[in-house]
C-alpha cells in the first residue's frame, strides 16, 4: 500500500505541475548545471535533449555506499542486481550487462569480453574518489560508439588541484568507516599537491567485509525467502554438507578490495595542459553467493565457486588545448587497460576436477575530440579507436593426485582480437532568441573481430576460427524549448547499436543449474540496434515545487538471445557430468520498452526538504517464431523518497527505497531474470527505511551515522542471487585537509 500511495501521489504532483507549467519559474542551479559526458567537453545540461542524472561529490560522500554498485541503487535513479555481495550490475531503461555503456574518465571500460548477462565490472572503481558520476538514461552511440543501448553511466575521478600562486598547495581528504551487518572495515586517503604548474595526486583505499547478515523481518507467505540453510566445507580432505548455525548470515560472501590511483597534471601554458592517470583496483576471491546455492541431484552442487581476484589497471595520457588555431578545444587520449578475471570452480565431492578458467585482456585506446563555436553554432567532432586483445586460459587441478590437466576454455585458446574505430560529429544550433536548442549527430562505426582455436578436441567444432567486420551508421536529433528563463521542454529521438563482441560469438559456457544448458559458438550474429523516441518536461511552480518527468519508447532489433542449436548434428552434449541441451546466441528476437522517470522536489524552508523519485520500465519482445514474452532485464517499478532538515552543522535525512513487485508472468521464461532465485510467486515487493545524519565537528571533520533497513526487512533486489543486507548501524569519520 506505502509504495502504491506514493505513486499516484507522485503522477498526480507531476502531471498536475505539467498543465500548470507556465504559473512559475524553474530553479535556474538546476537548469544550469554543467555536464561533461553528453558532448565531450564541458556543456550546460539545460542544451541537452536527451536524459540525464548527476551524482556530485558531496552526494556521493554523503550517500556513504560501500561500492559504486550500492552508489548506483541509492542514488533512486538506477536499479542493481547482484550476484555476489562483491557485485553490482546496473540497469537503464531495461538493458544491462554489455548494453550499458561505462566510460571512465572518458575511457570505456566495456570490452571484447562484457557479457550480456548480470555483469559486476563496476565495483572495480574507487567510489571514493569519484568527483562526480553522469548518468545518460537511452542511446548513446553517437559520442561513444558500441554498447551504448541503454545509456551510459559516466564515471569521473578527482584530479589534482594547481596552485594559485607561487606557494605549494596541499590538501586531501580521508574516511574511516564500519557497517555492523558485514562488519564492514574501510579507509580510505587522498593527498594532492600542486604548484601554479604542476600537482600530483595519490589515493588509497582499503575495504574489509565479512558475510553479509539479511533482516529478521520475514515476508509472512515466505517465510524460508533468502535463508542460507546448509552450506559445504572442506574438512579433513572430505566435503561436508552442514548446517549453518545462523541461517541469515550468507556464509561464504565476503571479501576484500583494495584500490590505488595516481595522477599527474602539467599546465604547459595558459592555453595547454597534460594529465597522467593511473588506476589499479585488486581483490580477494569474491564468492559467487548466488552459485553456492545451486542444487543438483538433491544437494548444493558447488562446494567451491569464485570469482578470482578481480584486477583492473588503467594507464592513460591526455593533452588538452584551449585557442587551437582552428579550434576551440582540443583533446588526445591514448590508453591502455589491463584486466584479468577468473573463474575458480569445484563439484560437490569431485577432488578430481578443480577447475580454473583466467582471462587476460589488453585492452589499447586512442580518442581524439575537437570543438567549434561560431555563430549560433557549436560542433564537436571526434575520432576514436579500442584494440582488444584476449588470452583464455583454463586448468584442471587434481586435489587428489596434484596432477594438472588442460580444460575447455571460456574463449578460444588462440589468438582473440576485437577492434573498434569510430568518426562521429555532435552539433548544436542554438536560436538567437535563446528559446530553442537544436542538438543533432551521426556516428560511423567499423568493428573487426578474430577469434582463432588451437584446441579443438573438447567439442570437435566444425570450424578453427571465427571472423566478422560490421559498419555501422547511427545518430541522433533532439530539440530543447525554454519558454522562459527556467522552464525546459525537450523531445528526441536516438539510435544506438552495439557489435557483437567475443563473449557473444566465440564463448563456451554453463549457465545456472536450472536451464541444464551449454552456450556454444555462433559466428552468424549480427549487430543489436535501438531506436528510442523521449519527451521530457521540467518546471517549478510556486518556486517550492520542482519536478522533472521523462517518458520515453524504444524499439529494440535485431536483439541477441539464446536459442536452441546443432554441433555436428546433435542437440545435446556430455558435459561436466550429465547431458545438456546445446544453445547458442541469436538474432531470435525483436522488442519494444517503454518507461517514465519522474523527480519531485519540495523545498518547505530552507532547511527542510522533500525529495521523491520514482521509474517504471515495461518490455516485451517477439520472438522469430512470432510468440511473444517479457523482455528479461525489465526491473519492476522503483524508487526513492528522502525527507531531509539542514543546517550548516547538521543534516538529517529519513528516506526510504522501494521495489514494487516483480510476478511471475512478468518474467522472461528464457533469459537472466534468475527465477531460482526468487520465490514461487516471484521477486516480492519491499520498501525499506533509514535514517542517515552528518554531522560537521568543525570545517575539518564531519561525523556520520546511519540505520540502514531501520525494519529489519528480509528482501532481495530483483533478479539477484545473494539477499540485501539487514539492519546496519553504520559508522563513518570523514576529514578534509
Amino acid at each position: 500500500m506505502p509504495i502504491r500511495f506514493f505513486l499516484f501521489l507522485l503522477l498526480l504532483i507531476t502531471h498536475t505541475s505539467i498543465l500548470f507549467a507556465q504559473i512559475d519559474t524553474m530553479s535556474e542551479k538546476t537548469l544550469s548545471e554543467v555536464l561533461i559526458s553528453a558532448n565531450k567537453f564541458k556543456e550546460q545540461k539545460r542544451n541537452i535533449a536527451q536524459k540525464f542524472e548527476i551524482l556530485t561529490a558531496k552526494t556521493i560522500a554523503k550517500n556513504n555506499s560501500q561500492n559504486t554498485g550500492d552508489l548506483l541503487m541509492n542514488s533512486g535513479n538506477v536499479f542493481v542486481q547482484k550476484s555476489q555481495q562483491g557485485g553490482g550490475s546496473p540497469v537503464l531503461r531495461g538493458f544491462e550487462g554489455n548494453q550499458v555503456l561505462l566510460v571512465i574518465d572518458g575511457v570505456r571500460m566495456n570490452n571484447a569480453i562484457y557479457r550480456a548477462g548480470h555483469l559486476q565490472n563496476i565495483v572495480t572503481v574507487d567510489q571514493n574518489m569519484l568527483e562526480r558520476v553522469e548518468i545518460l538514461s537511452g542511446p548513446g552511440s553517437t559520442l561513444y560508439g558500441s554498447d551504448a543501448l541503454g545509456g551510459v553511466i559516466y564515471l569521473r575521478t578527482k584530479s589534482p588541484i594547481l596552485s594559485n600562486s607561487k606557494k605549494i598547495k596541499s590538501s586531501g581528504n580521508f574516511f574511516s568507516r564500519y557497517s555492523s551487518v558485514n562488519n564492514e572495515k574501510s579507509l580510505h586517503f587522498n593527498l594532492s599537491i600542486g604548484g601554479k604548474k604542476i600537482a600530483w595526486l595519490q589515493a588509497y583505499t582499503f575495504s574489509d567485509f565479512d558475510d553479509l547478515k539479511i533482516g529478521k523481518n520475514d515476508y509472512e507467505q515466505y517465510p524460508e525467502f533468502g535463508k542460507r540453510k546448509f552450506y559445504i566445507e572442506y574438512l579433513n580432505g572430505l566435503d561436508t554438507i552442514l548446517k549453518n548455525p545462523d541461517d541469515r548470515i550468507q556464509l561464504f560472501s565476503g571479501y576484500k578490495q583494495w584500490d590505488m590511483t595516481q595522477k599527474f597534471l602539467s599546465k604547459q601554458n595558459e592555453a595547454i595542459s597534460h594529465s597522467l592517470n593511473f588506476q589499479f583496483s585488486n581483490s580477494s576471491n569474491i564468492p559467487r553467493y548466488d552459485r553456492l546455492q545451486d542444487v543438483r541431484n538433491g544437494n548444493l552442487r558447488f562446494a567451491e565457486w569464485s570469482y578470482g581476484p578481480q584486477k583492473r589497471m588503467l594507464s592513460s595520457y591526455e593533452m588538452n588545448i584551449n585557442s587551437a588555431g582552428f579550434f576551440n578545444q582540443l583533446r588526445a587520449n591514448i590508453n591502455y587497460q589491463f584486466i584479468e578475471e577468473s573463474r575458480l570452480q569445484r563439484d560437490y565431492r569431485r577432488y578430481d576436477r578443480a577447475d580454473k578458467r583466467i582471462e587476460q585482456l589488453q585492452v589499447l585506446g586512442i580518442i581524439f575530440d575537437a570543438r567549434k563555436k561560431w555563430d549560433n553554432n557549436e560542433l564537436t567532432i571526434g575520432a576514436d579507436a579500442q584494440l582488444n586483445s584476449l588470452a583464455s586460459i583454463a586448468t584442471r587441478t587434481n586435489l587428489l593426485t596434484n596432477t594438472i590437466s588442460k580444460l575447455d576454455t571460456r574463449y578460444f585458446d588462440g589468438k582473440n582480437k576485437m577492434n573498434y574505430f569510430g568518426l562521429f560529429g555532435q552539433h548544436f544550433l542554438k536560436h538567437k532568441n535563446g528559446k530553442w536548442i537544436l542538438n543533432d549527430g551521426i556516428r560511423l562505426q567499423a568493428t573487426t573481430l578474430s577469434s582463432f582455436i588451437i584446441d579443438n578436441s573438447f567439442f570437435n567444432f566444425p570450424f578453427s576460427s571465427i571472423k566478422q567486420n560490421n559498419f555501422t551508421l547511427t545518430g541522433n536529433i533532439g530539440a530543447v524549448y525554454l519558454p522562459d528563463e527556467f522552464s525546459r521542454a525537450v523531445v528526441s529521438f536516438a539510435s544506438g547499436f552495439r557489435s557483437p563482441n567475443l563473449d557473444d560469438l566465440s564463448k563456451t559456457f554453463e549457465p545456472n543449474t536450472s536451464q541444464k544448458r551449454i552456450i556454444i559458438p555462433n559466428q552468424k550474429v549480427n549487430p543489436e540496434f535501438t531506436y528510442s523516441l523521449d519527451f521530457g518536461l521540467e518546471k517549478t511552480f510556486y518556486k517550492k515545487i520542482k519536478i522533472e518527468l521523462t517518458s520515453f519508447y524504444t524499439i529494440f532489433k535485431n536483439a541477441i538471445g539464446v536459442a536452441p542449436f546443432q554441433l555436428n548434428g546433435q542437440d545435446s552434449i556430455f558435459y561436466n557430468g550429465t547431458n545438456i541441451a546445446i544453445y547458442a546466441n541469436r538474432n531470435v528476437k525483436n522488442a519494444h520498452m517503454f518507461g517514465y522517470n519522474g523527480n519531485l522536489k519540495i523545498d518547505f524552508t530552507n532547511q527542510f526538504s522533500f525529495l521523491g523519485i520514482l521509474t517504471y520500465t515495461y518490455g516485451m519482445f517477439k520472438n522469430s517464431d512470432g510468440r511473444k514474452y517479457p523482455q528479461d532485464h525489465i526491473p519492476p517499478v522503483f524508487g526513492r523518497t528522502i525527507l531531509k532538515y539542514s543546517t550548516s552543522k547538521i543534516e538529517t535525512e529519513i528516506s526510504s527505497l522501494f521495489n514494487g513487485w516483480k510476478r511471475l508472468k512478468d518474467y522472461n521464461p528464457d533469459g537472466e531474470d534468475n527465477l531460482q532465485y526468487a520465490t514461487e510467486d516471484g521477486t516480492p515487493s519491499w520498501i525499506i527505511l533509514s535514517w542517515k545524519n552528518n554531522f560537521s565537528i568543525n570545517k575539518n571533520i564531519t561525523l556520520q551515522f546511519a540505520i540502514e533497513n531501520i525494519l529489519d526487512k528480509n528482501y532481495r533486489y530483483f533478479a539477484s542471487g545473494i539477499s540485501a543486507p539487514g539492519r546496519n548501524f553504520v559508522f563513518a569519520l570523514r576529514g578534509t585537509f
